[in-house]
């Protein structure tokens, strides 16, 4: 029987590393350490915050404008931006990547998950208005989920990128309004029949489309939400359906009353959200995709019963709140897979990471040492764009922020493989190139293979100074203590022999490891160590204990 009762008594290092894998993209051996003696619920006390950013803003460098600071944030636009917005998308990316790579706690984790099914493209408008949507995810990350799926109606991104903008009285338009359904809340469910789904039907889109036409953008960005002090769309009273909306008996054959002015448009909207958070199928749907992203692709009848309704209930009696669902979930003898006789079978090591996740996790593991956006700026961009996002995240199926339709990145949504499409034919180059990138400080794949990374991995002197490893004299105890930390389970006698005597000490006797290590301590001369490192790296990250957490 699957089971949301707490997990109770110290974490231990396995299980430590299994809820800081699922739940931050900061993977580290000293959070590891420091949670393998708390409880679960300790734990996550730390792990379920916002912390504060590394910088507030986007950095643009503009070095060459006489007067002006070498610096200027992007948002708001200040100094001399230049012309062409698309030329600040990538800073953008790579100032979110880098905030979440270092974000200890799982804000940036749970915000990317909201954008999952709360799609917007980053060419759907201004570079700042897309920073405003990123600001409402984080808004909402540990949030309400009720009150984000409010602000999200009228995100000026959103209302472009589904076409609200262009929804009138005259010349209805549907898309936003099916999406708000289908993607945003409630979802589909099993289709019954023509036109007719488990939890709504088309004719329910038609009557929401008529409740949202009015609703538009404001591009100069000068309408304040008081809630979440972001830039928001406005109402065009002119142009909305002033007639009552009736909806099916999906939703009780409810009726909201049509505006008489602009002030009562925003009475219909959270009349519409009302009506459509109190079925119970909305929060079960919320909690459907938590557990895909955060536990497994696989939702049992038994899961269903035992996990899914509990957790909707748990979010209905808090009146939508995110943060009580993750606290019984996350911490739940499920969630370690402690809930049956065999707790190494379903969920440790269960999913595959995605591009995100390997490649945060692996920098962040590595300690590897990123430019300074503020004294190293370009050295900052070349290593997140042309470095993580062009190649470890594009060419490994991740464009981030350019999803491939309203749906998202299929791998989050696309059942029954879900999470396995991270790793195909058309991925597995990419992520297998990780290693190679970080040891050489090469981009080594796509077009300028030579250039530099950015950054680069010392490995030699990683682990003679980083603490991952206990005593690097001793080969057995080297790889035991980096296979403990970098696999989500241990492996056999058979595999650690493999990686062991195969790979690192390439079936020398571990005699010649120990006097090689001790010529570097003593002479400073990395050459033969850092080959056999080399290797052990390399191997333990193609293998396919690492694709996985």
């Amino acid at each position: 029987m699957a089971s949301l009762t707490p997990m109770q008594g110290a974490l231990g290092y396995r299980h430590a590393a299994h809820l800081l894998r699922r739940t931050s993209y900061r993977f580290t051996k000293a959070k590891v350490d420091e949670m393998a003696g708390q409880t679960a619920a300790e734990a996550l006390a730390t792990l379920l915050q916002l912390y504060p950013l590394q910088l507030d803003q986007p950095v643009y460098p503009n070095s060459d404008l006489p007067g002006v600071p070498p610096i200027t944030w992007v948002y708001p636009p200040g100094g001399n931006l230049p012309a062409q917005d698309f030329m600040l998308r990538p800073w953008v990316v790579s100032w979110w990547t880098n905030e979440s790579l270092y974000d200890p706690g799982i804000g940036h984790r749970m915000a990317f998950f909201l954008h999952q099914f709360n799609v917007v493209d980053i060419l759907s408008f201004a570079t700042t208005h897309f920073c405003d949507y990123l600001f409402l995810l984080r808004w909402g990350a540990l949030g309400n989920f009720k009150s984000f799926i409010t602000k999200m109606v009228t995100d000026n991104c959103m209302l472009r990128y589904l076409n609200n903008t262009e929804n009138s009285k005259n010349n209805p338009n549907e898309n936003f309004a099916r999406e708000f359904f289908e993607l945003f809340t409630i979802g589909k469910g099993p289709q019954i029949g023509p036109g007719d789904y488990t939890n709504y039907t088309e004719d329910d889109i038609v009557v929401a489309a008529r409740l949202f036409t009015g609703f538009r953008i404001r591009g100069q960005r000068n309408v304040i939400d008081t809630d979440t002090m972001l830039p928001r769309g406005d109402v065009n009273f002119a142009q909305h359906d002033v007639d009552p909306k009736t909806f099916s008996d999906k939703f009780q054959s409810t009726t909201i009353q049509g505006a008489s002015n602009a002030d009562e448009m925003w009475t219909e909207l959270a009349a519409l959200v009302d009506m459509t958070f109190a079925q119970p199928e909305t929060a079960r749907n919320f909690c459907r995709r938590l557990y895909h992203f955060f536990v497994s692709r696989n939702i049992t009848s038994e899961i269903e019963s035992d996990i899914i309704v509990p957790l909707a209930d748990t979010m209905i009696a808090n009146n939508y709140e995110i943060k009580p669902v993750l606290e019984q979930l996350l911490q739940s003898q499920h969630f370690f897979d402690m809930d049956d006789s065999d707790n190494s079978d379903e969920i440790i090591g269960g999913l595959i990471k995605s591009p995100v996740e390997l490649a945060l996790q692996s920098i962040s593991f590595f300690d590897l040492p990123i430019p300074d956006p503020m004294t190293e700026t370009q050295a900052f961009f070349q290593f997140y764009n042309r470095g993580v996002a062009q190649r470890m995240f594009a060419q490994a199926n991740m464009p981030l922020f350019y999803p491939f339709d309203v749906a998202g990145y299929p791998a989050y949504y696309q059942a029954p493989d879900f999470n396995r499409q991270w790793f195909n034919a058309s991925t597995i180059v990419a992520r297998y190139k990780l290693p190679a990138m970080l040891l050489s400080g090469k981009l080594t794949i796509g077009g300028s293979a030579n250039q530099p990374l950015g950054v680069q991995l010392n490995i030699a002197d990683w682990i003679k100074s980083s603490g991952v490893v206990s005593d690097a004299t001793d080969p057995y105890v080297l790889v035991q203590d980096l296979l403990q930390y970098m696999l989500p389970e241990s492996p056999d006698s058979d595999r650690f022999n493999y990686f062991y005597i195969t790979v690192f000490l390439d079936n020398l006797p571990p005699a010649d490891w120990t006097y090689e290590w001790q010529n570097y301590l003593d002479t400073g001369d990395a050459t033969e160590v850092t080959l056999a490192l080399e290797r052990l790296i390399n191997s333990i990250m193609y293998s396919a204990e690492y694709q996985l957490f």
